[in-house]
């Protein structure tokens, strides 16, 4: 049915409210398919994208004599020996797990998220239903090779397949908790260990006004511009300073605090998706956004070429004219009025002819810059995401390089950093030895150029911190005599 679907129906005429109503149709695991889908900005176009947002993921509860099973079989007792009080009817029911309240014996308010029951199952045939349609879009529709119906669905099943394993939620809970362990803005919810599986976790319960009740939020007398921009200050921790972010940042998910209204904090819960950008992406990325900024678009053309988000064979000249292009009409507004998220859609739609190609990570992160910018912009219209954002990124950026912050990178990977240096000389004794052999075996001599290259590659910035880190111990030692 789905192959015909879309063999039949989508293809005729593709569009994204053709493709949400029929994924609708087809039930929770496909919609949750359309929301991720709905993010591939950077290979779908924008109407397509925004066709698919407007999919719920509003599911029915499954039995609560079902659910009493899953508990008491996973965490070895009865609910009466566990619970003082348990709710059978949910909090929320999702396509994969569904939350109830309860009170532990001794008094502590919680919620137990549990996996549907024989979900898995579920998931994976769905999945080789979504393997078998990309196939068939791929081979039937001319634009597949732009879309990357197989990629997509890669993506995604990587991604749906980590959600089926809660202690992995559990983890990425509590590791954002330790981040924001003194934090006045962020405060995520604690883990109860001893009573998580990975179809049972347990924790502790949160009193929050939704993000997306701004009424609510004024009764309470909450500053609403410092609220928003803490949010801001809240994803720029999460991505630089701590490099986990939780990827999964829509209304739904995330409360604000009601405790201190003068300094006013959000809660976030559901953790099971999350991003880390290698130290390469970060700093690519940080410079990106700080060329776009200060509207440099011949350093921001530079970066898209040697971060290979485009083909490296691109005109330089074209890329800049294309990017100033997209990016000067929205700088003509006050600061303050510049949407990012619109900014980084446009970034994607322009780039696209020059073979834009981007990791999952940097789509995750995408996903999540316009989730906060938009409830940012919610509870209070006026946020300058771009005023918070500059100062934060020319600060991180300059620490990068700082003394203080080679020293305690060699301090940390000291251990590390002497194995590799002892290494590369014999490395290098070794290719040479066998470069003096090239009459004899050309292939061979190939092999051990290319292995060559693909290890100083890899150990390039390991080798660039210890030369640094010699010459600012050198320094030191001179000042001292």
């Amino acid at each position: 049915m789905f192959l015909l679907g879309i063999r039949h129906g989508l293809l005729r005429n593709p569009t994204g409210k053709k493709l949400a109503k029929y994924l609708e149709s087809l039930g929770p695991i496909f919609i949750k398919f359309g929301q991720l889908l709905s993010t591939r900005t950077d290979i779908l176009d924008l109407e397509t994208a925004k066709d698919l947002e407007g999919l719920t993921d509003s599911c029915k509860p499954f039995s609560p004599v079902v659910l009493k099973k899953i508990v008491e079989k996973e965490l070895g007792k009865s609910i009466e020996e566990m619970f003082d009080d348990f709710d059978e009817t949910p909090l929320a029911a999702a396509s994969l797990a569904q939350v109830h309240s309860a009170k532990l014996k001794n008094g502590k308010s919680i919620v137990i998220k549990v996996l549907r029951p024989n979900i898995e199952k579920e998931v994976r045939k769905n999945l080789r239903l979504l393997k078998a349609a990309a196939k068939v879009f791929t081979y039937t529709y001319s634009e597949s090779h732009r879309i990357k119906p197989e990629e997509i669905v890669r993506d995604y099943e990587s991604t749906i397949l980590r959600e089926l394993d809660l202690r992995l939620e559990a983890a990425n809970t509590n590791l954002t908790r330790k981040n924001f362990s003194n934090s006045e803005e962020l405060y995520i919810p604690e883990v109860f260990w001893d009573m998580t599986t990975s179809k049972v976790m347990v924790l502790e319960r949160i009193d929050g006004i939704p993000c997306t009740d701004i009424k609510t939020i004024e009764e309470y007398g909450i500053d609403k511009k410092r609220l928003a921009e803490n949010g801001v200050l809240i994803f720029l921790n999460q991505v630089f300073r701590d490099n986990f972010f939780h990827a999964d940042m829509h209304p739904g998910n995330i409360f604000v605090s009601k405790i201190n209204p003068k300094m006013p904090g959000y809660i976030a819960i559901d953790c099971a998706i999350s991003g880390s950008l290698s130290n390469d992406e970060r700093y690519i990325l940080a410079r990106m956004l700080q060329s776009v900024i200060k509207q440099n678009y011949k350093s921001l053309a530079q970066l898209f070429v040697s971060s290979e988000w485009v083909k490296p064979d691109s005109n330089i000249i074209e890329l800049e004219n294309t990017l100033r292009a997209c990016c000067e009409p929205i700088f003509e507004k006050p600061l303050s009025e510049i949407e990012f998220g619109k900014l980084l859609l446009y970034l994607f739609q322009s780039t696209r002819p020059f073979g834009l190609s981007l990791q999952p990570s940097l789509v995750l992160l995408q996903k999540t810059l316009i989730h906060i910018e938009g409830m940012g912009r919610q509870i209070y219209p006026k946020l300058d995401f771009w005023g918070i954002a500059e100062p934060y990124l020319d600060t991180w950026l300059k620490e990068q390089f700082s003394p203080l912050k080679l020293k305690n990178f060699i301090v940390e990977n000291k251990d590390e950093l002497m194995l590799k240096a002892s290494e590369m000389p014999g490395f290098i004794y070794e290719a040479l030895d066998d470069i003096r052999g090239y009459s004899k075996n050309k292939k061979s001599y190939e092999e051990k150029i290319y292995k060559m290259e693909v290890e100083l590659q890899k150990q390039k910035y390991i080798i660039r911190f210890f030369g640094i880190g010699i010459i600012l111990v050198c320094g030191i030692l001179l000042i001292l005599v």
